[in-house]
């Protein structure tokens, strides 16, 4: 090749690399998400033998992974318009197999992702409470665990299942006769060594007084509370955190969404009871990490 013909094929090559450089500055500032999204990816979190909770950024909805070892389990799936990112983060942290899925309620904000879920990852168990639920996404859901080879367990009160050195315990629902759908909330809270989390799901406070009226103290004791619905005055009574009496909350909540929430007055109860409080709206994915022994943040 002659050294013009070098040239001009150096200069169109740098023309492309420019053209493409363009178009990915044009993207980014059109579409703020694909931004948000690069920015809010994390490395895969590998603790050895410690436990780590994934409180996922999912927007105005619920996510959880809980990863120990080559165990995973996930709590929720978010709503749709979140299935992709949800979809990116697990495949970040390199998860191929959960062997609990708990969808706690079936409102699309929680359940979302669930028929992606089932569909891209092998699922071992899936919980669910006993109740129904008509909606494009909840019928989505079903024909996914129909299709899946997961187990399908109902979720009830004071059954307990093993996850590797941890376990986890359903407290929740408890009536089978609640008129609102949140609380059928399954409420499930996780154990490993001495610490303990509390996931409340949408749970309000009927289904509050009821857990507190099955259980003592001891049995509701956590260290890290995931708010119940979003922070919302609905929930998050005062007598029921005295009694699970917390160090850490997250709350799971979308940036200025339509409920305003988390609602001022949790947000001042937290603060009152000394609660450190994270928001994936301000904080994005928060990730804490337990050793069996405390509870520490590390995103």
């Amino acid at each position: 090749m002659s050294r013009r013909g070098k040239k001009n094929k150096l200069k169109y090559a740098i023309i492309l690399f420019v053209i493409l450089i363009f178009t990915v500055i044009v993207e980014l500032t059109l579409n703020p998400d694909i931004l948000e999204t690069i920015n809010s990816r994390i490395p895969k979190i590998d603790l050895g033998d410690a436990m780590a909770v994934h409180y996922i950024d999912v927007g105005q909805g619920d996510a959880q992974l809980i990863t120990l070892g080559d165990r995973a389990m996930l709590i929720d799936a978010g709503p749709n318009s979140e299935e992709d990112g949800l979809l990116l983060y697990l495949k970040m942290q390199d998860i191929d197999e959960l062997e609990y899925v708990v969808f706690t309620h079936p409102h699309e904000d929680h359940i979302g992702g669930a028929d992606m879920v089932l569909e891209k990852f092998c699922v071992r168990n899936v919980i669910m409470p006993d109740v129904i639920h008509i909606s494009d996404t909840y019928l989505r859901m079903l024909e996914a665990v129909e299709k899946s080879d997961s187990k399908l367990i109902i979720a009830a009160p004071d059954r307990e299942y093993a996850f590797g050195d941890a376990s986890l315990k359903i407290l929740a629902p408890i009536s089978d006769d609640y008129t609102d759908l949140n609380d059928w909330s399954a409420v499930i809270r996780l154990t490993y060594g001495i610490t303990s989390f509390m996931f409340m799901g949408d749970a309000e406070k009927v289904s509050e007084n009821d857990i507190m009226n099955k259980y003592n103290g001891f049995e509701l004791k956590c260290d890290v509370y995931k708010a119940g619905h979003h922070g919302s005055t609905t929930s998050n009574s005062p007598p029921f955190l005295a009694v699970c009496d917390p160090e850490f909350a997250v709350i799971s909540c979308g940036k200025n969404n339509e409920y305003g929430h988390p609602h001022s007055e949790i947000l001042k109860l937290f603060s009152e009871m000394d609660i450190e409080v994270y928001r994936t709206d301000i904080d994005g994915t928060v990730v804490l990490k337990s050793d069996g022994l405390s509870v520490s943040k590390i995103k």
